[in-house]
């Protein structure tokens, strides 16, 4: 009798849990208190090659009121990336999609080993949420001081998510650490997006570095090299996507 209870109590739990899963983003105000917020900024990027007038393609962006970034490809002399954002997944497909199934794009050759998708998400501890969701990532890739940039994915080995919390903590901080030195003297400023179940290489990240210069992104990630995670834990990292931006849509 005593056991058939705990087990419907158990069972019972689970049942709340499940109810009353939460899944939006959690920050945290200066007092400690727990925040959330049920939004994020979704983000693709395409390339193409074999386009001869970037020119064109940019007006065509630009006549549309297409939220995103143009980039000239630095490894293809004809090549361009599209870098679009926005908060709802639907503008991927009803907006981007026919865009680049149509004209100009329909007489490029696409390059789908750059085609990367994913979504901020938050570390626990921002006291903005839209800030640190919406706003930042928005504005920083549209930014006119910050032209070049470099996107890559990567996934990690399942050795990492295999260690305690404590241990990924500290091997995060590291990494983490050489990112922000790089933010704090104006070098170069990332973008992180979550891409689980989003990549059809199943990676788990989107990382792009943005900057004024080309050399302290190429700096960066070489510094990163060394840290345990990408040293000890990375399985798989990229390809780069280098470019530099062509045209900006609206940042609002």
């Amino acid at each position: 009798m005593a056991d058939r209870i705990v087990a419907e109590r158990e069972t019972a739990g689970e049942e709340r849990a499940a109810g009353s899963l939460d899944i939006s983003e959690k920050g945290r105000t200066k007092s400690g208190d727990v925040i959330t917020l049920d939004r994020r900024l979704y983000m693709q990027l395409f390339a193409f090659s074999g386009c001869r007038d970037a020119g064109a393609i940019a007006s065509s962006l630009q006549d549309r009121g297409v939220h995103g970034v143009l980039y000239e490809n630095l490894n293809d002399p004809t090549g361009i990336g599209l870098l679009t954002f926005d908060e709802s997944p639907d503008y991927f497909l009803d907006t981007v999609r026919p865009l680049v199934a149509g004209s100009p794009f329909d007489a490029l050759s696409p390059e789908p080993s750059y085609t990367m998708f994913g979504r901020t998400y938050s570390m626990g501890w921002e006291p903005d949420l839209v800030e640190a969701l919406i706003t930042r990532p928005r504005d920083r890739v549209c930014s006119l001081e910050l032209p070049w940039a470099v996107w890559y994915p990567l996934r990690r080995s399942g050795a990492f998510e295999q260690l305690d919390e404590k241990e990924q903590r500290s091997i995060l901080a590291e990494h983490g650490g050489v990112g922000r030195s790089f933010g704090k003297a104006g070098l170069a400023h990332d973008i992180r997006l979550a891409c689980h179940g989003l990549s059809r290489d199943d990676n788990d990240f989107v990382i792009g570095v943005l900057g004024a210069r080309l050399h302290p992104l190429s700096a960066v990630v070489q510094r990163m090299r060394k840290t345990r995670q990408t040293s000890g834990y990375i399985e798989r990292l990229g390809p780069f996507f280098i470019g530099r931006a062509l045209w900006r849509g609206p940042a609002q």
